[in-house]
């Protein structure tokens, strides 16, 4: 079994695909962390997220794997653990940047066809129902306003410690909402199947129970 979770940045799809692949005993796959891991490469590297050329050669010699160790997902770059590093708000543009490049999309969407058709698999991201995998079995569209987005994404770096103003973060979300759904390949987009659920003034728990619902029709 495969359940899709698409949506824009910040609308919560990551904690509730972790939770709702613990309640039902399957595996997650973040395929967001993917491109991250990509982008880290590229600011690492001094390469430009937007320069396709070199950031072609960059993914020739560049290994992204994704691990589930103790039920939690793991993500290695060039066999570094990034998991955490992915996460820094720097990170995010440059994931979103660098996923527009058609060889990079080819590469991480081969590379989540592969792990998902091993097991039952809860997968979130942009495209994993209109692209990476449209036969999926369910597939949920989340969405939350700008500034619900903006302020979980404010908070949760306010509590790493990180410096930041909800002011950037509300422009960055809004700047990578239009990215995402204007890049060419496999833009951000409600797949026709997909059941939207908008989170803004809903709890995870709300979520998750809405989900598992629409699981037992």
């Amino acid at each position: 079994m495969i359940i899709a979770i698409d949506g824009p940045s910040g609308a919560g799809k990551s904690t509730v695909a972790k939770l709702l692949a613990a309640k039902m005993g399957i595996v997650y796959l973040d395929t967001g962390a993917m491109y991250r891991a990509m982008g880290l490469k590229a600011l690492n590297s001094g390469v430009s997220p937007t320069d396709a050329v070199e950031v072609e050669k960059l993914l020739a010699v560049t290994e992204i794997d994704v691990k589930n160790i103790d039920g939690t997902q793991h993500v290695y770059l060039d066999g570094e653990d990034v998991s955490t590093l992915i996460r820094e708000h720097r990170v995010s543009k440059a994931a979103s940047d660098i996923s527009a490049i058609p060889c990079v999309r080819f590469a991480m969407v081969e590379l989540q066809r592969k792990l998902a058709s091993k097991k039952d698999t809860v997968l979130d991201g942009r495209d994993i129902g209109t692209y990476v995998l449209p036969n999926a079995d369910h597939k949920f569209f989340l969405t939350a306003s700008a500034d619900e987005r903006a302020n979980r994404r404010y908070k949760e770096l306010i509590a790493k410690g990180e410096e930041c103003t909800f002011e950037k973060i509300k422009q960055d979300i809004i700047t990578r909402d239009y990215n995402d759904s204007h890049r060419a390949l496999a833009p951000l987009k409600k797949a026709d199947d997909a059941i939207e659920i908008d989170t803004t003034e809903m709890t995870v728990d709300d979520v998750i129970n809405k989900m598992i619902s629409v699981l037992g029709d």
